[in-house]
C-alpha cells in the first residue's frame, strides 16, 4: 500500500509540471505573437510623423535685467497633422517650452494627453512664461544686440512621446523632438505693460521620432 500512495504521489507532481509548463508555453507563444502581429501591421502600413507647424507668437513680455536676469510670457499657437489614413496617433507627456540659442527660457508646459485620427489636424495654444529666469553669462550681450535690432530668435521645442494606434494595438512609446524656430521682431523691450506684440509664422517645424 505504501509503495501505491507513493507512485500516485509522484504521477501527481508530474501532472502539476506539465500543466505548469504548457502555461508557461502558451503565455510566450501568446507574447511572441502579439509581437509578431504588431511588427508586420508597422512594416505593413509603416506609419510617418507627425508634422507641426508654429502659426503664430503674441509676445506680452520679454524683458532682460541686470545682471542677466530674463523675464518672458507669450502665447504660442502650433498645429500637428497626422499625415496617417490607417494609423492614429496618441501624444503622451508632451513638455513645451521656448528657448534662446538651446538655454531654456521659460517654464515647461506640459500639453494635455490626446489621441489624433487619420489625417486630423490638432491645435495648441499654450502660454510659455519664465519669470527672471537666469542667462547665461556669455549669452547676455547676445540677447541685448537681438532686442536692440528689434528681432530675437527662439526656437518653440517639444519633447515628449507618441504611440501609434491601430484598431484596438498601440505600440510603445517613441520620443517626440519638435522645434519649431521664431523670428520675433520687435522695438525694444516689452516690459508687460503695453499693448503685446502678435506675429504670424505658419513656420514648418523639424520633427524626430
Amino acid at each position: 500500500m505504501a509503495e501505491k500512495d507513493k507512485k500516485c504521489e509522484f504521477d501527481y507532481s508530474k501532472y502539476l509540471d506539465e500543466v505548469t509548463r504548457r502555461i508557461v508555453y502558451g503565455i510566450t507563444g501568446l507574447v511572441i505573437t502579439v509581437a509578431v502581429v504588431v511588427f508586420l501591421v508597422w512594416a505593413i502600413l509603416h506609419p510617418h510623423k507627425p508634422s507641426f507647424v508654429l502659426q503664430d507668437v503674441t509676445m506680452y513680455e520679454f524683458n532682460i535685467s541686470q545682471p542677466n536676469l530674463l523675464t518672458s510670457n507669450l502665447q504660442v499657437t502650433l498645429s500637428s497633422h497626422n499625415p496617417n489614413d490607417k494609423i492614429g496617433i496618441l501624444y503622451d507627456r508632451l513638455d513645451i517650452y521656448a528657448s534662446y540659442r538651446n538655454q531654456e527660457v521659460t517654464l515647461a508646459h506640459l500639453l494635455p494627453e490626446m489621441y489624433q485620427g487619420h489625417l486630423d489636424v490638432t491645435v495648441w495654444s499654450p502660454v510659455l512664461t519664465g519669470t527672471a529666469v537666469s542667462v547665461e553669462p556669455y549669452l547676455t550681450p547676445a540677447l541685448n544686440e537681438d532686442i536692440n535690432a528689434g528681432m530675437v530668435l527662439l526656437n518653440i521645442k517639444i519633447d515628449g512621446c507618441v504611440k501609434w494606434k491601430v484598431g484596438s494595438l498601440v505600440t510603445a512609446c517613441y520620443r517626440l523632438l519638435v522645434n519649431c524656430p521664431a523670428s520675433i521682431p520687435f522695438s525694444g523691450q516689452l516690459a508687460g505693460t503695453g499693448p503685446a506684440i502678435k506675429d504670424q509664422l505658419a513656420q514648418k517645424c523639424a520633427v524626430d521620432v
